[in-house]
């Protein structure tokens, strides 16, 4: 069994980071991703936002709402498909990398004190334009964070 790769999501630009998540896992890694809800997404954050409602928009209506599409409103699960887009996952190969991913809101117990990786070619700090966390846009979606203990 190969060794998880656990990955800091925080100050990471989503697409950046979810392109080289993706590359490592169709070559055999498996890739932890914690503080999904801290990785960032650039631009404007009222057009970002903007186009993140009008996707929710798509097939949302009658019957269809049950059955597809589904869109998701949690950080971790809309980084997660965003992996996903970036991956054949309709074929084997595809499948069985996207099994190999994991990505959680916050740091779980058992991945705390363990040392975390950065991606540096997917870091925020080249950003010169506003950017917006996927944390904000999730509330802004519809998202509610269970309350703090």
């Amino acid at each position: 069994m190969t060794r998880e790769t656990v990955i800091d999501a925080t100050g990471m630009i989503l697409g950046r980071l979810a392109s080289v998540v993706a590359k490592r896992l169709l070559n055999g890694e498996r890739i932890v991703i914690v503080n999904a809800e801290k990785a960032v997404i650039s631009g404007n954050r009222r057009s970002v936002v903007r186009k993140y409602k009008e996707f929710l928009q798509i097939g949302s209506g009658g019957a269809s709402a049950r059955k597809g599409p589904i869109h998701y409103r949690r950080p971790d699960r809309l980084l997660r498909r965003t992996v996903r887009g970036m991956l054949p996952w309709k074929k084997p190969r595809g499948k069985q990398a996207y099994r190999r991913l994991r990505v959680y809101i916050g740091v779980p117990r058992e991945y705390e004190g363990r040392e975390f990786e950065r991606v540096p070619e997917a870091d925020a700090s080249k950003l010169r334009c506003s950017y917006v966390t996927l944390g904000e846009v999730a509330r802004e979606i519809g998202w509610r964070p269970p309350e703090e203990v």
